[in-house]
């Protein structure tokens, strides 16, 4: 009951000073993003929408409206907010956001919706979902390229099949690299808890490595954190997601799969303005340029240019549909292991 209150009279400031970035009252009402569990900050999911808000907002010259739930609780509280204000379009980042938008947006039919990672087969809703596996396909490629040992290994948040997909991905390349190739794999947990712990994240990592690990990729939240911090500490190489971490720890972060949502919340808020916003499905994967390896200053060091080259005739592969990856969340199923 507490946590209730408290999430009720956060969300009765939305309108004013409880959204840093929100509109002033004379203001038309613009769009609305509301990030799920681990904050705008979170170095990784959140953050990559986080910036394509900002990128919208610095090129328009207009506001919108944000808000960080802390509680599962205020996922609707906040949907039905917004809509009540008339921001449109609203988009909600991530899976667990289905049912309460899926109820929002049927009450109110003339605002607009997105929902990142989840579909909600509605009129007035866009779906964007990304082929993280395509992009983990690589990421896998690369490790078992890289890796000295013959052992790498991978760290999901929470056990779904949405993260399931990514550790499936990643094994299908890496095997088509190495046949030989050992991959350890770890859930940090079932709860929504598994998305915001560095400290569980560093010890699974640092347990792999243990087993002879010597990369290890976090698809995790916030937890992820603490993957790339043991991996740095124990001196071996990590892989980022969702946004390029290899800034986080240069030289000791291999690559990082990128989910390009900062586009899809740049492309939503701008066509929202534009009165040209679309519903519907978008699946984003290589073709689409929606997933892709990052490749900067900071892992130049870490991929050679045999890898390099490697890397772009697998992409281009996948994109001609030479090479099919695998969707584990087509049956719940991987067909490597």
């Amino acid at each position: 009951m507490k946590s209730t209150l408290l999430g009720l009279a956060v969300l009765l400031s939305l309108g004013t000073a409880g959204v840093a970035t929100t509109a002033s009252a004379a203001d038309k009402p613009g769009p609305a993003i509301i990030y799920d569990l681990g904050g705008k900050f979170d170095k990784s999911f959140n953050e990559g929408a986080y910036n394509g808000a900002e990128r919208w907002k610095k090129e328009s010259g207009k506001t919108y409206r944000e808000f960080e739930i802390t509680n599962a609780s205020q996922r609707e509280q906040a949907l039905r907010r917004f809509a009540k204000d008339g921001n449109n379009p609203i988009i909600v980042l991530g899976f667990a956001y289905e049912d309460a938008l899926a109820a929002v947006a049927k009450a109110y039919p003339k605002t607009q919706f997105g929902i990142v990672d989840d579909v909600v087969d509605l009129p007035n809703v866009a779906s964007y979902i990304y082929r993280a596996d395509e992009g983990s396909y690589l990421a896998g490629y690369l490790a078992a390229k890289t890796s000295k040992s013959g052992t790498i290994g991978f760290v999901g948040g929470m056990d779904i099949p949405l993260i399931r997909s990514f550790g499936c991905g990643y094994v299908q390349g890496a095997k088509a690299a190495n046949p030989n190739i050992k991959v350890i794999q770890n859930m940090t947990g079932t709860t929504a808890a598994a998305w915001n712990d560095p400290g569980r994240g560093g010890e699974l990592a640092k347990a792999q490595i243990a087993q002879g690990a010597d990369i290890v990729y976090a698809a995790a939240g916030q937890t992820g954190l603490g993957v790339l911090q043991a991996a740095a500490d124990e001196g071996k190489l990590s892989i980022g997601v969702d946004s390029n971490q290899n800034g986080l720890h240069p030289g000791k972060v291999l690559t990082s799969v990128l989910k390009h949502v900062d586009e899809a919340i740049y492309e939503g808020f701008k066509s929202g303005a534009a009165g040209t916003f679309k519903t519907g499905t978008n699946v984003l994967g290589l073709k689409q340029d929606g997933v892709g390896l990052a490749m900067d200053d900071n892992n130049k060091s870490l991929v050679s240019a045999d890898n390099k080259g490697a890397i772009d005739a697998v992409t281009k592969d996948i994109i001609d549909g030479k090479t099919v990856v695998h969707d584990y969340q087509a049956d719940n199923a991987c067909p490597v292991n």
